[in-house]
């Protein structure tokens, strides 16, 4: 009996100290429930997990990395970013300037994509993208070490995006607008087209049978019906 009222002195003591202790709202399970699984979201969107040393630390992308996810999905929605394919890695060479026609060639870019891929794959990581770009910045800047060729060529590609082409746009040449030109067409051709370039449709392609009566080129031609169909009001019978 005498410990419990010792808690209860205690506890009104504490009480005194704190009067809002009582009006602070207690948190129900559901948001508790849902703080964890904003953490967990949280936590694998940034690559880590909630067990582990250092597993609060979200992992920092480079812009490196940036670019190379940003080349990997291009084109691909199914694609997560983590592996690329031949076709991509040659648009990003191209597209980076990695590519110069001289030192490094699409060939070149192929070459190196075979080599650092495995066998058994036809894509490759963000690792062996490092490796394949090692190998075209030796080549590319034979007069630097290693390192600074490497560097170089990360220059090219950090902060980079797929370029997408635009519109295709009609070139006006020569030999197109005479081939479209119907002022300059002989023979049966020119009667498909009449003097403002417009199709004759049926009329420009089969020989219509002309019934009227009038030989071909007569200039009164209508003339003689006007005069049988003129009124004769005012005329004596």
């Amino acid at each position: 009996m005498g410990d419990q009222k010792d808690n209860i002195d205690d506890f009104k003591v504490q009480t005194a100290k704190h009067p809002n202790m009582s009006s602070v709202a207690l948190r129900t399970h559901s948001e508790h429930s849902k703080d964890r699984t904003s953490k967990r979201l949280s936590t694998e969107s940034n690559g880590t997990s909630d067990g582990g040393m250092g597993s609060s630390t979200p992992v920092e992308i480079t812009a490196l990395e940036e670019s190379f996810r940003r080349f990997a999905i291009h084109g691909d929605t199914r694609a997560t970013g983590k592996e690329m394919h031949g076709k991509n890695w040659s648009k990003l060479c191209k597209d980076c300037g990695v590519i110069d026609g001289k030192s490094i060639t699409l060939t070149d870019v192929d070459i190196v994509f075979t080599k650092v891929k495995k066998k058994s794959c036809r894509t490759i990581t963000f690792d062996e993208f490092k490796v394949a770009l090692g190998e075209l910045a030796r080549k590319k800047y034979k007069e630097k070490t290693g390192e600074d060729a490497e560097a170089e060529v990360f220059k090219l590609i950090e902060g980079k995006a797929p370029v997408i082409a635009g519109v295709t746009r009609a070139v006006a040449s020569p030999t197109v607008s005479r081939l479209t030109d119907t002022s300059k067409f002989t023979g049966s051709h020119k009667e498909r087209f009449d003097e403002t370039g417009r199709g004759k449709g049926k009329a420009g392609r089969v020989d219509i049978v002309d019934t009227s009566g009038y030989v071909s080129g007569y200039k009164h031609r209508g003339t003689y019906e006007k005069k049988v169909t003129k009124p004769t009001d005012g005329r004596p019978m």
